[in-house]
C-alpha cells in the first residue's frame, strides 16, 4: 500500500490516502504507523476517502527541525495537513494515542472536526505511576533501543484472544513497530506522558462521538470508552469481543463495520 509524502505547514508528512468522498483522517496508535491501519484502508466504505498520515518522527514521516513532544504539535500537524489537502471538516478517528491526539485537535479547531471516533484511549491523564512508567521506557529506548520496549508492549497490545489464537498478528505488530527509531519512540512517550486531561472537554464536545473499545483491553478499558460516551452529547459506545487494545487489527470486521455504521448515520 504506498503512502506519499505531503507538506503540511512547516512539516512533512507520510500519508496513505485511499477512496473517495467524505474526508475520514485515521490517527495511529503508539508504538505503530499508519500501517496498522491496512484492514481499513483495504475495505474503504463506499462514498468515503481515508487518509491516514505516519504523524511526526513515527513511521515514514521525519522528525522535522523541532521533535514533537507534546500533543500540541501533533495536533498542528494533523491540522496543517487537513488545510493542505483542502479536505475538511473531517471525521477524525484516532486509536490510544490518536485519540489523545484527536482531542488536542477538537480543543484547538472544533469547527474543523465533524465527528470524532475514539478508539481503546481514555479522556484522563496519565497517573503519577504511568508517568514513572513512561520514564522508564524512555531511558530503556535511549539504552537498548526500540526492539526492548515493543518486547515491554507488546503483552498489553493484544487482547486474551488474540495472543491465543492469531500468534502472527503480535509478530507483525512488532515489525511494524520496529521502523520507529529509538529517539521516535522517546519522543512518543514524552507525548503520552504529558497529555493534558480531556475530562473537562467531554461535556463540551458537540459533535457525534463514537467511543470503540475491544472487551479484552487491559490498557484502556472498556468502563473508559464508555465514560466518554456518556460524557458527550452525541455519544455512542461499542465493545468489540475478542478483541484487546488494538481493536482495528485484532477484530478488523467488527471495527469496521462498527466504523461504517457511525459514518452511515453521519451521511
Amino acid at each position: 500500500m504506498s503512502a506519499r509524502l505531503v507538506t503540511a505547514g512547516d512539516v512533512t508528512l507520510s500519508v496513505t490516502d485511499r477512496g473517495q468522498g467524505q474526508p475520514l483522517l485515521l490517527v495511529h496508535a503508539f508504538p505503530l504507523s499508519a500501517r496498522m491501519w491496512a484492514p481499513q484502508l483495504e475495505a474503504v466504505p463506499s462514498g468515503w476517502r481515508l487518509i491516514a498520515p505516519d504523524l511526526r518522527g513515527l513511521g515514514a514521516s521525519p522528525a522535522g527541525a523541532v521533535a514533537p513532544r507534546h500533543v500540541r504539535d501533533h495536533a498542528a500537524d494533523l491540522l496543517s495537513l487537513i488545510d493542505s489537502l483542502q479536505c475538511g471538516p473531517v471525521v477524525l478517528a484516532g486509536l490510544s494515542m490518536g485519540g489523545y491526539i484527536a482531542f488536542e485537535c477538537w480543543r484547538q479547531r472544533p469547527a474543523l472536526i465533524r465527528a470524532l471516533v475514539l478508539a481503546d484511549t481514555r479522556a484522563d491523564p496519565d497517573s503519577d505511576e504511568s508517568r514513572a512508567r513512561r520514564q522508564i521506557l524512555q531511558q530503556l529506548a535511549a539504552e537498548a533501543g526500540t526492539g526492548a520496549v515493543v518486547d515491554a508492549m507488546l503483552p498489553t497490545l493484544l487482547g486474551a484472544t488474540s495472543q491465543a489464537c492469531d500468534p502472527h498478528l503480535a509478530v507483525q505488530v512488532r515489525a511494524w513497530a520496529m521502523e520507529n527509531t529509538a529517539a521516535g519512540v522517546i519522543d512518543a512517550l514524552e507525548v503520552l506522558r504529558t497529555r493534558p486531561d480531556s475530562r473537562p472537554d467531554l461535556a463540551r464536545i458537540t459533535c457525534p462521538v463514537l467511543a470503540l473499545v475491544g472487551a479484552e483491553d487491559t490498557l484502556t478499558p472498556p468502563m473508559l470508552a464508555r465514560t466518554i460516551a456518556e460524557g458527550v452529547a452525541d455519544g455512542v459506545c461499542v465493545e468489540l469481543p475478542h478483541a484487546g487494545h488494538l481493536a482495528s487489527l485484532e477484530q478488523p470486521h467488527a471495527f469496521t463495520q462498527a466504523l461504517s455504521t457511525f459514518l452511515g448515520r453521519l451521511s
